[in-house]
């Protein structure tokens, strides 16, 4: 069972709503991912049926897909609700469904395929297998994957299709796995409440309290952009790259969209793939991430380990690099590089008091920048363009559109004349009508009145790429006639497109027994909220079930953040390669309120653990 056609890759977009959806796909996405009215993991991202099948409506006329998102984990009396939500995004036209929670596994689900969310930690082969042979079309698999890992895993598990995360915000703990704000504040990221505890800032302190450099953001990571890893990622098995974003607005997911929809169509051409959905998007903007929301860029891990993935001055958005100040005046400053600055612009810099401050731009002066708040710039400052005002501005007023390229082909019929009309997928349809064959008078008159009149396609997302006459005589037919028969044939061509849009054939039964899962025992993070999931495991020999957090587990002493990134590495003070005989073990981060996470490195893996320490 799988989702996409063989040959085919996908660029799958973020959508918080339809609109933000449909922009999305028009500048190419082949599908997008939004949340349910409930139990989506962004617990403000919800959107209502109507809106679903609205989009959805409008995805399947490119043969995109629409993939809802009902990733929580679910207490008991919520499981038939969500079941029953299942079966409603179905019917308002969702393609797929993406879970977590395996109490939906043993549930009467509709027959659109499943996706394992990236909230279930998938990041072994032995995982991966077991979810295949669980019943899942795709797996989201963990951010943290290098490319040899990734390799690894499409070996295990060669059936099932795999999707990975190339662009957008980085959690810093393993997916799904992070208890810490449910911990500190009963706000549960496996219930689409996260707090985000890992953009504070917290000092660095060794055991007698001994502080360690200056306070700073040391949980927060630069966002990912694997722009220039696409080919790689596609000769490793990939085929499916997901943008991060369903909280983000319509400018970003369009820019984004946009620049890898340029980017990976050039992978695809060089190895014989296609997308996975039709249309060419015409658009009216050159995109550039850098020009909307980012906390700078890595390729976060996917080449290894070395790699600088932190953002700790600041968990906010920076945007472009513009330069560094070399002179101030009584109203403004100079940069060290020519700018495109313009008034309404806004910028950011790090103030000396150690926080990002930002600012608007007034004026312009030849070289001079004229900023609203001038007093806390000095010579030497980095400045970053946060808010780009033209670039703005031209994302919201954008004309960008898609279209479906067709031919049209006027011919005779025994009472008259039809169009018939043939798209880029080989689908057709055609339109006739009765009426008296009269020779036009003016040949060549006639036939630039037929090429023009059913070329016009308007906003039907179709484009007539030609128009050929194939009637005996050039008939002399009105204008009203060509346009009637146009839109008929158009209009009998979306319905044939509707009818022949590809759908995977669902095979998947719900079964009390399957393959055996990879861990005999789970503790908390095993995500097991309610019966139904423990039943699951349990049929799969799994024999020792915690439950999860969220049925009230005190966390305390207890570790509620794995992850492969090390703040000991970013703070200088690595077990493996740095000094650390002025340090006294064990090493803590604590924030403004006093909360003390141990820092528990793990050098064999290189990687990070946090546990909560109790209350003092």
């Amino acid at each position: 069972m799988s989702i996409l056609a063989p040959g085919t890759v996908e660029l799958l977009a973020p959508a918080r709503d339809a609109a933000t959806g449909m922009a999305a796909i028009r500048c190419g996405a082949d599908a997008v991912y939004l949340g349910a009215p409930r139990f989506g993991a962004r617990e403000t991202a919800g959107n209502s049926l109507s809106d679903i099948a609205t989009l959805s409506d409008f995805a399947h006329h490119y043969w995109a897909r629409v993939y809802v998102a009902l990733n929580t984990i679910l207490r008991d009396d919520e499981l038939p609700q969500a079941v029953q939500l299942a079966h409603d995004v179905a019917a308002a036209g969702a393609d797929a469904l993406i879970i977590q929670d395996v109490g939906l596994l043993a549930s009467a689900l509709p027959a659109v395929p499943l996706i394992a969310s990236t909230q279930m930690h998938n990041d072994t082969p032995a995982k991966i297998a077991f979810l295949q042979a669980s019943g899942f079309a795709r797996v989201i698999l963990a951010r943290e994957l290098s490319l040899d890992e990734l390799g690894r895993l499409r070996a295990a598990a060669p059936a099932i299709e795999l999707e990975c995360f190339v662009h957008g915000a980085v959690c810093v703990c393993y997916s799904g796995q992070c208890a810490l704000s449910y911990a500190i504040g009963g706000r549960s990221g496996n219930r689409g409440a996260c707090a985000q505890p890992c953009r504070r800032a917290y000092t660095l302190v060794d055991a007698t309290g001994r502080i360690h450099g200056s306070r700073k953001h040391w949980l927060s990571l630069k966002d990912m952009c694997r722009v220039d890893d696409l080919g790689a990622l596609l000769d490793a098995g990939l085929t499916s790259f997901k943008i991060e974003g369903r909280m983000k607005d319509a400018a970003y997911v369009m820019n984004t969209v946009a620049y890898y929809r340029d980017a990976l169509d050039v992978q695809l051409a060089t190895r014989g793939l296609r997308r996975s959905s039709s249309g060419i998007t015409i658009r009216d903007f050159t995109p550039d991430p850098a020009k909307t929301f980012n906390r700078g860029f890595s390729h976060y891990f996917l080449q290894g380990g070395n790699e600088d993935v932190t953002a700790l001055d600041t968990p906010k958005s920076r945007g472009a690099r513009l330069g560094q100040v070399t002179r101030v005046t009584a109203r403004g400053f100079f940069l060290d590089s020519a700018t495109s600055l313009t008034p309404g612009d806004g910028i950011c810099f790090m103030a000396e008091h150690g926080e990002l401050t930002g600012t608007t731009i007034n004026a312009v002066y030849g070289a001079e920048i004229v900023p609203q708040n001038l007093h806390e710039i000095t010579v030497g400052m980095l400045i970053h363009r946060n808010f780009d005002q033209a670039f703005d501005k031209q994302l919201r007023a954008t004309r960008t559109r898609r279209e479906i390229g067709v031919r049209m082909r006027l011919c005779d019929t025994a009472c008259g004349i039809a169009v018939q009309v043939t798209d880029v997928d080989n689908v057709c349809a055609a339109a006739d009508i009765a009426c008296e064959k009269n020779i036009a008078r003016n040949a060549e008159a006639m036939r630039a009145t037929l090429q023009r009149q059913l070329a016009k396609c308007g906003d039907t997302g179709f484009r007539c790429d030609e128009v050929v006459c194939a009637t005996a005589a050039m008939w002399f037919v009105p204008v009203a006639q060509l346009n009637e028969l146009r839109r008929a044939a158009l209009a009998a061509l979306a319905v044939a497109r509707a009818q022949q849009r590809p759908r995977p054939q669902i095979t998947r039964e719900p079964s009390p027994c399957g393959a055996a899962a990879p861990q005999s025992a789970l503790d908390f993070h095993g995500n097991v909220l309610n019966a139904t999931a423990a039943a699951f495991y349990r049929a799969r020999g799994v024999a020792q079930i915690e439950p999860a957090a969220e049925s009230g587990l005190d966390l305390h002493e207890r570790v509620v953040m794995t992850c492969k990134y090390c703040v000991r590495g970013a703070a200088g003070v690595c077990l493996r390669r740095d000094n650390v005989a002025a340090l006294r073990e064990p090493l803590y981060l604590v924030d403004e309120d006093g909360l003390r996470l141990r820092i528990m490195a793990d050098c064999a893996k290189c990687q990070m653990a946090l546990l909560l320490e109790a209350a003092m």
